[in-house]
């Protein structure tokens, strides 16, 4: 059957018209989008609770600031992008518990509210095997922005885990790499390669495994993806890297960790043209005490002292119990993230002893014989 011209013209005028709609209803989201000074997105991620990490803080916070400001002048101002830099990728290089992902969900959900995903790269398959696909990232993505692709374009992307992405220890390769799968390591790698530069990825809508899947397209070109990982075992990798070459400054990563070092992550298990996606390197060092000690007080334990006081009760944690928490905490290497988790179980037992049953009581928690306990105390 053919079809009048006029019918054709009709369609693509309709095709135009959607298509107008939604990249007003992008540029109208990004003309809403706060941009603060980069010292003043500082100032309010510790506001909101963010402790220590003074550098990486800035870092980040000027990382957020030139990621909305170049959104701004190529979909509200029409500069054309070839005028201004391409989006920044990060690698933030620190071990467990040091404010990597908080830093993260903090700057973009909280702060400028852009459709952001933290996902734990592990969970990750190369594609045709069982396990997520790598593009489902950009799934979540677009789930995360309510669906419309264009804004999804707009979002943040955080890669959790990505040192446990690098393959088997050994760095020696068979001839026949890049021409087979492998489950997970340099295939996934390989298909990260991709999104993190600048591409048009055909993602599924459904999480699911079938070809026949409904899908849709997403551009690349403007999702900054930051990677954390721990990458334990790249300072010794390091150091014998630069006794090699007469390298006498810092030893730590957190001194002189840069690109052009290349090599030590493809020894680590990396491709090199991966590491080359990244910008720039941002080392996060261990919490000191103090700051461990802050996140306790002001982050921490005012949540349970909230729960406390509506059931009645006054929730009191001694400095010896907060020096036993830090101090345990630090010799399990998990930093922030095990504050909590070592308070619960000593909370916890409160709880269950008071709750309902006891109320105009303190509860104090206290260090005991290298034990926390809890003691209830009658208020008057």
């Amino acid at each position: 059957m053919d079809f009048a011209p006029e019918q054709h013209e009709d369609e693509s005028s309709d095709a135009q018209e959607i298509l107008d709609h939604f990249n007003e209803a992008r540029r109208s989201f990004i003309e809403s989008l706060p941009l603060p000074p980069p010292a003043e997105i500082a100032s309010e991620l510790e506001r909101l609770g963010y402790k220590g990490q003074d550098e990486q803080r800035q870092a980040l916070s000027l990382m957020a600031y030139r990621h909305v400001r170049r959104l701004k002048r190529l979909h509200v101002e029409g500069m054309p992008a070839r005028e201004l830099p391409p989006k920044q990728n990060l690698l933030m290089i620190g071990p467990t518990g040091c404010g990597k992902t908080f830093l993260v969900e903090l700057l973009f959900r909280h702060i400028f509210k852009l459709p952001t995903v933290v996902v734990d790269v592990t969970s990750f398959t190369e594609s045709g095997y069982v396990g997520d696909d790598v593009r489902t990232i950009l799934t979540r993505l677009i789930a995360a922005a309510g669906d419309d692709t264009y804004i999804a374009e707009c979002g943040v992307i955080c890669l959790d885990e990505f040192d446990k992405l690098a393959s088997a220890g050994s760095s020696a390769r068979f001839a026949g790499q890049g021409t087979t799968k492998d489950v997970s390591g340099y295939g996934v790698q390989r298909e990260l390669l991709a999104m993190l530069e600048s591409s048009i990825v055909s993602v599924p809508m459904d999480y699911g495994f079938s070809a026949f899947g409904q899908r849709t397209e997403v551009s690349t070109r403007d999702i900054p993806f930051i990677a954390c990982g721990a990458f334990s075992g790249l300072d010794e990798i390091l150091r014998e890297r630069r006794a090699l070459i007469g390298f006498r400054g810092a030893t730590a990563k957190a001194a002189a960790l840069t690109l052009d070092e290349v090599s030590a992550f493809q020894k680590f298990g990396f491709l090199p043209e991966l590491i080359g996606r990244f910008a720039r390197i941002v080392s996060f060092p261990p919490l000191p005490r103090e700051t461990l000690r802050r996140i306790l007080v002001e982050n921490v334990l005012p949540q349970f002292q909230n729960e406390f006081q509506g059931e009645g009760l006054k929730l009191s944690v001694t400095d010896a119990a907060l020096e036993h928490l830090i101090t345990r905490s630090e010799k399990r290497g998990t930093g922030a993230r095990g504050l909590h988790t070592e308070l619960v179980a000593a909370v916890e037992r409160a709880a269950f002893d008071t709750f309902a049953r006891t109320t105009n009581a303190e509860v104090i928690i206290d260090a005991q014989g290298g034990q926390l306990a809890s003691e209830v105390r009658k208020v008057c």
